[in-house]
């Protein structure tokens, strides 16, 4: 039986080495991978192939990755792309959301992170595509065009970061994200402040969000199932509980 393609994206790197690390790590996580080691054979390859996303490192011998994202644009392709850039360029990450891009990942990076990323970013754009402005993870839900945020139906007063970031944990439903990540993402590119301050805001999150009372059948409050999780030593999470078994009725 043939393995189900997931989505259909294009490499672009000139080094090769790396190249072929990422299309053998996505073809295995199910992905088509086309690849490009130029700018301006990205170019060609993505009018071609027209893919669903585009992994796109910054520096290349000819077109820069952020030329080739302006050019694309232009010509009205609207596939997201994620940057790979040099480690702790804050120019770069500022300049590639300007042009267009959606994320990116610091080199050197795990191949893990970069196939999380790309599954990141294929759900918010198919939450866009869907033009369903509902996010959910269990019986907790984000309204993206008014930023209401209710857990068992009930209202929860979150502030900008605290949005952000249930936002951030809500879009890589079922994966662990480091402080690092977080710091990123929520708090932008050049903070340069002190990793508690995620666990600050996680744990102003679990009460609001987590610490939410229902009432049962009966008349009896009691507080919601939690749905963040700590991973010790790695970092922080956001699932739905697993339905009851069997066994357990």
């Amino acid at each position: 039986m043939s393995k189900t393609i997931e989505a259909s994206i294009v490499v672009v790197d000139d080094e090769p080495s790396i190249r072929d690390l990422l299309v053998a790590s996505l073809h295995f996580a199910g992905f088509e991978v086309n690849t490009a080691a130029s700018g301006s054979e990205a170019i060609e390859v993505i009018e071609k192939v027209h893919p669903d996303l585009i992994v796109l490192d910054v520096m290349l011998p000819d077109i820069d990755g952020f030329t080739v994202t302006r050019r694309i644009r232009q010509e009205g392709i609207d596939a997201p792309v994620l940057f790979l850039t040099a480690r702790d360029d804050t120019q770069d990450k500022v300049m590639g959301l300007t042009v267009g891009g959606d994320d990116y990942v610091t080199k050197p990076f795990s191949l893990e992170e970069v196939v999380a990323r790309i599954r990141a970013i294929l759900r918010r754009t198919s939450h866009q595509e869907a033009e369903d402005p509902i996010i959910r993870v269990g019986d907790l839900e984000i309204n993206e065009d008014s930023h209401d945020v209710t857990r068992a139906g009930v209202q929860v007063d979150l502030s900008p970061t605290e949005y952000k970031l249930l936002r951030y944990l809500m879009d890589n439903e079922g994966r662990v994200l480091s402080k690092t990540q977080i710091l990123d993402h929520v708090w932008q590119y050049d903070w340069g402040g002190d990793a508690a301050i995620v666990e600050s805001y996680i744990s102003y999150l679990r009460k609001k969000v987590d610490g939410v009372m229902v009432e049962d059948e009966n008349g009896n409050k009691h507080k919601v199932t939690p749905l963040i999780e700590t991973k010790r030593g790695i970092g922080y999470m956001i699932r739905a509980p697993k339905a009851p078994s069997k066994k357990d009725a």
